[in-house]
């Protein structure tokens, strides 16, 4: 005791007691911050108690209580205790046998990191941002160069489908075989090279992309090669790699949509006569890719066994089977009409459909009731193929439409692309494609190393789809007529028209956002989340103590980083690079510690029913995605070489992925309910979150540096734009804008001496076009530049045309040959086309057709 009031009367003789409160602090968020063990905490307050004069008594009961849960076998009282109130309080969600099995597939790759609130940046910069192998690329470069060559979009939609030598075409090059093994005939290619040729396809026709996506995407090759017999796969494998058999995969029914494991259709096992096991299928299905010309079907369906025939009970749940299309009972033939895109989406019907069980269920009988396990684990990695590749691509040929027609377009005498109110939509389409093409490259490096990360497939398909979405609605903006009059000249309606599909399909958007990225990231990426609720489902009070004291001092980690790299804006956080990119990797490191305190915090105030707070998950997994997105499009910079051209977009890709951050962070903050401290969450902190903002959306001009570089041919508008179809042939409606657009670029500074001479009154007031030849008697242009300018000035008014039709090829592809003289409007005089003017011009009038001056100076 005397001992004990010596150090006090010491420690207080020397340190005053501000200092010593100062330093306990500092202390106390050092240990917060760096997430340090409980042992070291209690020799901190032990120190700490002992400097202030504690009692003994207090330092007695401090021990005892730091030993408590220090050591194991007396805190596991203490969590069993814990484990029967989660129990009384029913704090688990109820997760069905369907939702545990998305929940289990796949893997936690990178994703894991930003969940934790302490990203190892190392780690993340450390993955591979994937190209294609030689043989890839010259696939590539080869048949699916050629593929694009021939493919019309414009016949395509004109005949409902596309042209019968592209369809031999697909068969020919086993464009069907792209992810088939090489040893079944397939070309065995990677997922980067799957998302590279569906990217360039797409760019062409989407129906051409929808074609060759999903034969190797979800369905009947994919099924096989990871779950197929030895005899399926040599049988199917082959004739799918050659095109001999067309696949498609039935698992939509107009009563189980996004819950799919509401599906009616069912299968009756029954021994036949041969004493072979037999299943009787029936089913209704519909929105199925290819099935109306498909001839083997794969098929979702409840497996049962009413004699116990399988040795597994009566009830063995979603199955998976081939089924070939001739077989009786199976009904094809009908088409859906998807927004009028022309490709085969088809319902489906099987009335009393006999298979042979061992030939027709994927893995043979051991593959009973397995299903629905399959779809998710092919789904972990397949989502983040084939959507986003076509949503990469597709913003990619509209950012190389909307930046040449900025250019080539005139109004007022001036590029459209120079006005501001232009070059706003056009640097989101810059920033947003930037983005996408480091997202899709990063996540196919994560899949070809084998990771199937269910969440991040899940990230990628709602972004890119709805960062697509938006991007088209820019680019239809900036084209204004162009973009509205359908025709072969139109690079971007089709688009339009189409983007809904890509927003429904593989997880309808809103589904996807609000529970599979936050509601399967939280209890997949959390570290604990998971091992917590096994703990509990086994009643394992082992397991649940090695979880659940980690789990709070997880927490109480990132609430002191949250604090610390706020006030910080950061700096207290590492970076694995220097240079410009490093302030962004900091805010990543700030945001991925607020968002996984206020995660644990959510999930410990509304436990199973934050499941259904779809507003507030929506919100954390807008936060989730961007901080991904905004990892991916760093790495990018990083295996880029840092570029300096790319800075632009760089900064503006980033400024945006945090206010998107920010604006989700501002959601939580005015809606979080907290057991007495809901004022605490809306008031003063939602305050301070909208002072102190993670960063504002980008600047103007941030925003101009990237439209003005989207505007200028060559290598880096070639990089931020490649991977899409681009026709050489000026004659094309792609082509035809490039070549605009070079020429438009080469005369710029043609077209600036002749509004020079005009400013100096040695040219009268008119479009530049106009006044070619007197500036050449002038001597103000040389010949050349007279030619080049007249070339340029023929592209481009060339190019700003819009396509007008009669009559007649109105209404070609609309009703029947010969139909159209039998149509009840053909009735009208002026439709006819009597009266004074031709049918021809009757028919424009009659249908508002517009023809944009063929005078270039009326553009002026």
């Amino acid at each position: 005791m005397d001992a004990l009031d010596t150090l006090h009367g010491a420690l207080a003789a020397v340190t005053p007691w501000w200092a010593a409160t100062l330093g306990v602090l500092l202390v106390l968020f050092a240990l917060g911050f760096t997430g340090a063990p409980l042992w070291l905490w209690a020799v901190a307050g032990l120190v700490a108690l002992v400097g202030f004069g504690a009692p003994v008594w207090a330092l007695a009961a401090f021990t005892a209580l730091a030993l408590v849960f220090l050591i194991t076998p007396i805190r596991r009282t203490l969590s069993l205790g814990v484990m029967k109130a989660m129990k009384a309080m029913k704090f688990l969600p109820v997760i069905s046998s369907t939702e545990q099995e998305a929940i289990d597939a796949g893997t936690v790759w990178v994703e894991g990191e930003l969940f934790s609130g302490k990203p190892d940046f190392d780690r993340i910069m450390a993955q591979d941002y994937a190209g294609l192998t030689p043989d890839e690329q010259a696939f590539l470069d080869g048949p699916v160069e050629e593929l694009c060559q021939m493919t019309d979009d414009w016949d395509v939609w004109q005949r409902r489908d596309l042209a019968p030598e592209v369809w031999q075409k697909l068969k020919d090059d086993r464009f069907f075989g792209l992810i088939i093994p090489r040893e079944y005939g397939g070309h065995g290619f990677s997922p980067s090279a799957n998302s590279a040729v569906v990217a360039k396809v797409s760019t062409v026709s989407s129906t051409l992309g929808i074609t060759v996506m999903v034969p190797n995407s979800l369905g009947p090759a994919e099924l096989l090669i990871h779950y197929g017999t030895e005899a399926q796969k040599d049988h199917y494998l082959p004739r799918l790699a050659r095109g001999e058999d067309i696949p498609s995969f039935a698992l939509t029914e107009p009563n189980a949509g996004s819950d799919a494991g509401a599906i009616s259709s069912h299968g009756d096992v029954f021994k036949g006569d041969d004493g072979e096991l037999y299943v009787r299928l029936n089913w209704r299905k519909r929105y199925i890719t290819l099935a109306a010309i498909s001839t083997v079907l794969g098929l979702a369906f409840k497996l049962r066994d009413p004699e116990n025939l399988l040795g597994q009970g009566e009830d063995l749940g979603i199955t998976c089977a081939l089924v070939p299309t001739d077989t009786p009972g199976v009904v094809l033939g009908k088409r859906h009409d998807p927004l009028g895109v022309p490709f085969y989406n088809c319902p489906t019907e099987g009335h009393d459909v006999v298979v042979k069980l061992e030939d027709a269920l994927i893995g043979g009988a051991a593959g009973a009731g397995k299903g629905w396990r399959m779809l998710m684990q092919s789904l972990a990695a397949g989502r983040g193929i084939s959507l986003p590749a076509s949503s990469t691509g597709g913003i990619k040929a509209a950012g190389r439409v909307a930046s040449a027609h900025a250019l080539v377009r005139k109004q007022f005498g001036l590029s459209i692309g120079k006005f501001e109110g232009i070059e706003e939509p056009l640097a989101r389409i810059g920033g947003w494609t930037y983005l996408m093409e480091a997202a899709r490259r990063y996540t196919n490096g994560g899949l070809d190393s084998g990771a199937k990360p269910a969440v991040v497939t899940a990230m990628m398909k709602y972004n890119t789809t709805e960062l697509f979405r938006h991007a088209v609605n820019d680019g239809m903006d900036i084209l204004g007529g162009n973009g509205i009059s359908r025709g072969p000249r139109n690079t971007l309606a089709h688009a339009y028209i189409g983007i809904p599909v890509s927003i429904t399909v593989e997880g309808a958007n809103i589904l996807t956002r609000t529970l599979m990225i936050f509601g399967q990231g939280a209890i997949r990426c959390h570290p604990y989340a998971l091992k917590e609720m096994q703990a509990l489902m086994n009643w394992d009070v082992k397991a649940f103590d090695a979880a659940f004291w980690p789990h709070i001092g997880h927490v109480v980690r990132n609430a002191f980083r949250a604090i610390g790299l706020s006030v910080t804006r950061g700096r207290f956080a590492g970076s694995p690079v220097s240079g410009i990119a490093a302030p962004y990797w900091r805010k990543l490191a700030w945001s991925s510690a607020t968002f996984a305190f206020l995660a644990d915090l959510a999930m410990g105030t509304l436990g199973g029913d934050l499941k259904r707070k779809e507003k507030l998950t929506g919100r954390f997994a807008d936060i989730f995605s961007w901080m991904y997105l905004g990892a991916a499009t760093l790495r990018r910079f990083e295996a880029e070489g840092r570029l300096k051209e790319d800075e632009p977009f760089v900064h503006w890709a980033m400024q945006y992925a945090l206010a998107q951050m920010q604006d989700a962070f501002d959601g939580l903050f005015g809606n979080l309910s907290v057991p007495g401290a809901t004022w605490l969450f809306r008031g003063p902190l939602a305050a301070w979150s909208r002072f102190n903002r993670l960063s504002a959306f980008p600047s103007d001009n941030v925003g101009h540096k990237v439209a003005a570089a989207m505007q200028v041919p060559g290598a880096q508008r070639e990089r931020l734009f490649g991977g899409v179809f681009v026709s050489d042939d000026p004659t094309t409606p792609g082509g035809r804008l490039e070549h605009a657009f070079r020429l438009a670029y080469e005369a710029e500074s043609v077209a600036s001496k002749i509004k020079a001479a005009i400013k100096r009154r040695e040219l009268p007031r008119a479009h530049p076009s106009t006044l070619i030849p007197q500036a050449v008697e002038s001597g103000i242009l040389s010949s050349d530049e007279a030619a080049l300018l007249q070339r340029a000035e023929e592209a481009r008014n060339d190019a700003i045309q819009v396509d007008a039709f009669d009559v007649e090829d109105y209404f070609r592809s609309a009703v029947e040959p010969g139909a159209v003289e039998s149509h009840p409007l053909r009735a009208h005089d002026s439709l006819a086309g009597s009266g004074d003017g031709s049918s021809e011009d009757a028919g424009a009038v009659a249908y508002g057709a517009a023809v944009e001056p063929q005078d270039p100076a009326a553009e002026g």
